[in-house]
């Protein structure tokens, strides 16, 4: 699919935020050739962006344009073969910019995860964005790049090899250093807000294909449960003696991962079975610190999506980081993570895929991977997968993210176990 000539490659919008601001510089050091533009509300905040980050981006253009106008949107997109934003909570600023790049087959990316957000754009937007060209593409951060790409890695490594399809699938973080962004706080905070006010959400937060694009289609394979304690010895003989807990983020990853199966015409199995953990250790304090993880999890997700709208406003903004703030430069540099998802095929065979990066999960890392979402939705057309609408990473540009995050220093390799 191809889309008319463009002004821009790539336009940044939100650059003047604080993950904005770290998407720009790695765009100014990895997007040579590309053709970049930065925008946002106030012109002389992303000067004053520009203008940090070196002779590469001086001669960028800015462009005005505001989430509560969408003339400026529409007027945006239609210079741009990409737009990249980091403008959330997108539940609430996010969807006249879907509209506007849908309705100009303008390719899309962000760093969701509200997944009430996708299922909105989806019911709203994903046929228009398909009849236009346009891929809208979802959850480009450490949610849900490290969950989504591993997963086809171990699918295309399986098909390689001739093992099956993938069946039983499990992600575990097994290390992580780094903060809560401002912007992921605010993100979960809409989750919970939207379960709290719509009873309809709530239910559909509570099903395992939230995002399905047809769940008639859908396998039966029980509840399939997001926050779960277990041994790591269940899921595979590598972490026996480990304790899990839940992730906090599996709720959100774990539908991103089942709605690229499904784009993908159930390529990774029909009993395909995913669920996400984290590792808490062998010591011997390791099996009660996974239950309190897991017992927080459930009960901020399950209080909150029935009483957060109670909270008031002023107490909630008080105990949360503010979108657009975050650590400092020392702080990002040191932060780290690796996860590692292991899967069993249908003719028996064990692989693991992991995966990891230096640098903060929620920041610099998340810089990479929406940066290199950006340039390969830009550059790398020809390789794309034919499948247009929202998308997920997977579906959209798997084979293309494959390539390009080993290139930009991320560590993902796929083994096969005894």
């Amino acid at each position: 699919m191809t889309t008319p000539q463009r002004e821009f490659d790539i336009i940044l919008y939100g650059a003047s935020g604080f993950v904005g601001k770290l998407t720009a510089e790695y765009l100014a050091g990895a997007g040579a050739g590309a053709r970049i533009a930065l925008a946002g509300r106030s012109e002389q905040k992303l000067a004053a962006v520009r203008d940090a980050l070196g002779p590469a981006a001086q001669s960028w253009p800015l462009v005005t344009a505001d989430a509560t106008q969408p003339a400026t949107l529409e007027a945006m997109v239609a210079r741009a073969r990409v737009v990249v934003t980091t403008v959330g909570p997108y539940t609430r600023y996010g969807m006249p910019l879907v509209a506007a790049c849908a309705a100009a087959g303008t390719d899309y990316a962000d760093l969701t995860g509200e997944t009430m957000f996708i299922r909105r754009a989806i019911d709203l937007h994903h046929k228009q964005a398909a009849d236009n060209g346009a891929r809208i593409v979802n959850s480009c951060g450490f949610d849900s790049i490290p969950s989504d790409i591993t997963v086809y890695a171990l699918y295309r490594r399986a098909a390689e090899d001739g093992t099956g399809q993938l069946g039983d699938t499990d992600l575990v973080v097994r290390r992580f250093a780094g903060g809560v962004s401002g912007g992921t706080a605010a993100s979960m905070l809409e989750v919970m807000r939207t379960a709290s006010e719509d009873p309809e959400a709530r239910r559909l937060m509570t099903d395992p294909y939230t995002l399905s694009p047809d769940r008639a289609a859908e396998p039966e394979l029980g509840g399939q449960p997001d926050i779960r304690w277990r041994r790591g010895g269940e899921i595979a003989p590598e972490l026996d003696g480990y304790w899990v807990g839940a992730f906090v983020m599996g709720v959100a990853n774990t539908r991103i991962v089942r709605r690229s199966n499904a784009l993908l015409d159930y390529a990774y199995g029909q009993r395909f079975e995913y669920a996400e953990q984290m590792s808490l250790g062998k010591s011997i304090g390791a099996p009660v610190a996974a239950a309190m993880a897991t017992a927080g999890n459930a009960a901020a997700f399950g209080l909150g999506s029935r009483f957060f709208n109670r909270l008031p406003d002023k107490l909630v903004e008080r105990i949360t980081p503010k979108p657009g703030t975050g650590p400092s430069e020392r702080t990002r540099e040191k932060g780290h993570y690796t996860v590692e998802t292991y899967t069993t095929t249908t003719s028996g065979a064990r692989y693991v895929a992991r995966m990891s990066q230096q640098g903060d999960p929620g920041y610099k890392a998340t810089a990479v991977l929406l940066g290199e979402s950006g340039l390969g939705l830009a550059l790398d057309r020809d390789k794309l997968s034919d499948l247009c609408g929202v998308l997920t990473p997977a579906a959209a540009m798997g084979d293309v993210l494959l390539t390009r995050l080993p290139a930009a220093g991320v560590t993902l390799t796929v083994e096969r176990l005894a």
